[in-house]
């Protein structure tokens, strides 16, 4: 027997108008968020999979909490209140973050285990009210739609099916739009705006003048923006700073040295001095690793690819020390090219700067090197698929006979766990593989397009007139070996490299090597 017909409530478009809205803020919120931790804590796996499972468990949250309410008050005027202070502590999360932020940022320079866990669940807890409160509105808009059993999952469907398209909109605006125009903060402040402008608009209409004092919401928001506005890190030493689409930037000036450093700060990504070539960095190591091919000689240096280009410094380095050769230079983020070239002196009529992915240039290009360098670091991490066999077999393929690549590798001074891993990978793919520990908490890797000794590096070294070359030897004396070792092979399928930083960093930090 058929069910009996009932009517259908008519359409509030306004109340599905707000159910979107409230979809779009709600990724918005999520995809600025991890813009506003990436200064602090940086953008990975760890990071994200914080991020998205606190939200979650916000929304779920909501979820349950907006069907509780909208059953024991199923009235609009409650679902407005609920969406003005969602959209009002959206507003707010940029100016309480920023003091969490700086505090959380000492802890995790001490490498003090509880302070950084503790602030980071601290700025996450910042999204709790206003994620949870945006969980309500969906079951609290069914209720309201629904008249009758037989339009539940007709109005259930409808409801979603806007959140989710808003929710769309909302993963890609601040991306595409609002973040690279007009930055974090005032992204929020948008989407807080437009949230809180909507709700103020349903408040009107079902309370009249009754509601005049939630003004008092968007103008506590406006006032805010009218405080002095600091950087959005301050470090001492800052010269410049910005935020790109891909990283926030810092440039520091410690006497002549000029340095770069991104995003949570914790590493130095160029160095440049006007009055030196060489920076006493792991940069400099890049200039020995043509030097295991026997009875090579400065002069055989004709090209260099450098996969993570940053400010230049290996670029300037090999441009003043093997002259004007031809040198391309990949980096995946514009501004930083940008960055370079005003800070950095990365003016070298020879270097081709490349707003590119390294393994996607690579992959297009018919050129062969003598050097492939890849020094790409979203600290700590290295990009999985510039580890894997697959990316070792593609840079192989565009060496010269005597070509060879080199990979800079973190490590402690105790633990080479990734450095092995690198190398057992590299072994897989090219006939002989060396490791230069640096002098700095990083190592060199190299594998060579042909067979070739470690006597062969030793009897060159000792041939060295240029003096940079010579003080470079000298520093990495004692530490250059050749890998002998057989371990995991790392694939595009499966490369943990984050997973084992993590164990590295945490290993750090409860033992201090």
């Amino acid at each position: 027997m058929p069910l009996p017909r009932h009517p259908v409530r008519k359409r509030d478009r306004f109340l599905l108008l707000l159910v979107f809205t409230s979809g779009m803020t709600t990724l918005a919120v999520e995809m600025s968020a991890s813009r506003l931790l990436a200064p602090y804590f940086g953008t990975s796996l760890v990071i994200w999979a914080n991020l998205i499972g606190l939200m979650m468990i916000y929304l779920a949250a909501g979820y349950y909490l907006g069907g509780r309410l909208a059953d024991r008050f199923p009235h609009r005027r409650v679902l407005y209140q609920i969406t003005a202070w969602a959209g009002f502590a959206i507003g707010l999360i940029p100016f309480l973050a920023h003091p969490i932020l700086r505090f959380s940022l000492r802890g995790y320079i001490d490498y003090s285990v509880d302070i950084f866990i503790g602030s980071l669940v601290g700025l996450l807890a910042l999204f709790l009210i206003p994620v949870v409160l945006l969980g309500c509105v969906s079951p609290f808009a069914i209720r309201l739609q629904t008249t009758s059993v037989v339009s539940t999952g007709h109005t259930a469907g409808e409801i979603y099916a806007l959140s989710t398209l808003g929710s769309i909109l909302g993963t890609f605006l601040p991306v595409l739009v609002f973040i690279p125009l007009f930055g974090t903060r005032n992204s929020f402040l948008i989407f807080s705006l437009a949230l809180l402008s909507l709700s103020l608009v349903g408040l009107f209409l079902v309370a009249g003048r009754r509601a005049w004092w939630y003004m008092l919401l968007p103008l506590i928001i406006l006032a805010l923006t009218l405080l002095p506005r600091g950087p959005i890190k301050a470090t001492e030493g800052m010269i410049y700073e910005e935020e790109s689409p891909y990283n926030y930037i810092q440039v520091l000036k410690e006497g002549d040295d000029i340095l770069l450093t991104l995003n949570e700060g914790q590493a130095f990504h160029s160095f440049y001095n006007p009055h030196r070539v060489l920076s006493y960095g792991v940069w400099d190591y890049f200039l020995l690793v043509p030097y295991f091919n026997a009875d090579y000689s400065p002069q055989e240096v004709k090209s260099l690819l450098l996969i993570g280009l940053a400010g230049g410094t290996v670029t300037k380095e090999y441009s003043q020390i093997y002259g004007p050769i031809l040198m391309e230079g990949v980096e995946i983020d514009p501004s930083i090219i940008e960055v370079g070239r005003r800070f950095f002196a990365m003016n070298e009529p020879n270097l081709k700067a490349i707003a590119q992915d390294g393994r996607y240039f690579l992959s297009c290009t018919e050129k062969k090197y003598d050097v492939i360098a890849i020094d790409a670091y979203r600290q700590p991490y290295i990009p999985f698929y510039l580890t894997t066999y697959e990316f070792f077999a593609l840079a192989r393929e565009h060496l010269t006979p005597r070509g060879v690549v080199a990979i800079n590798v973190a490590r402690t001074e105790s633990d080479f766990r990734l450095v092995d891993l690198l190398a057992s990978t590299m072994a897989a793919v090219f006939p002989d593989v060396y490791i230069i520990d640096a002098h700095v908490p990083n190592s060199i890797v190299v594998g060579t397009n042909q067979d070739t000794e470690l006597e062969g590096f030793y009897e060159n070294v000792a041939r060295f007139t240029d003096p940079h070359l010579r003080q470079v030897a000298v520093l990495a004396e004692g530490g250059v070996r050749r890998y002998e070792g057989r371990g995991p092979v790392l694939t595009d399928d499966r490369a943990p490299v984050e997973h084992l930083i993590n164990l590295i960093a945490l290993r750090f930090m409860l033992e201090g090597e």
